[in-house]
């Protein structure tokens, strides 16, 4: 089904917008349609222009037209810059912030299996410690049953009914 569209300049217009409209959103077919509306409304105007009057004044128009377009087109064009410029400037920041965020993730884990080490070391000091207590502590029980031994072996010496 045929779409009727305007012709002359709202034509050219509504084209334009739809070319506009369809290349930012990725829209081959409206862009395509705009494209052609526009075409077609030019043709329009192209066989409307039989006096010569009216020839100049359309010219006029045309030129002012234009010159709007292209300061609108200048203007989308440093808007979109300046876009993506922040879009730039984000994702920079973004990725600073990250790398700093990980540093400190590295750092922070660094820190965290230094002081891991340390505490297993000082665990294993500790133990070795207590290891070396009860030995010496064995040890002394050792020494300390064979005195008694010695003690009573010498008080059944001195007194053999004592007991």
């Amino acid at each position: 089904m045929a779409e009727r569209t305007a012709g002359g300049i709202a034509g050219k217009i509504a084209g334009k917008a739809k070319e506009l409209a369809g290349e930012a959103v990725g829209r081959d077919d409206l862009a395509r349609e705009g494209r052609l509306q526009s075409a077609s409304s030019d043709a329009a105007v192209e066989a409307q222009r039989e006096q010569a009057e009216a020839q100049q004044r359309q010219r006029e128009a045309d030129l002012e037209k234009e010159q709007a377009d292209v300061v609108a087109e200048r203007e989308r064009l440093q808007a979109e810059q300046a876009q993506a410029d922040r879009e730039a400037r984000i994702e920079r920041e973004r990725a600073e912030a990250e790398a700093k965020v990980e540093q400190r993730t590295a750092a922070e884990e660094a820190q965290a299996e230094r002081e891991r080490q340390a505490g297993e070391e000082q665990a294993l000091r500790a133990e070795e410690r207590a290891r070396m207590e009860a030995a010496r502590e064995q040890r002394e029980a050792t020494e300390l049953e064979k005195r008694a031994r010695q003690a009573e072996a010498r008080a059944q010496a001195i007194d053999p009914e004592a007991k």
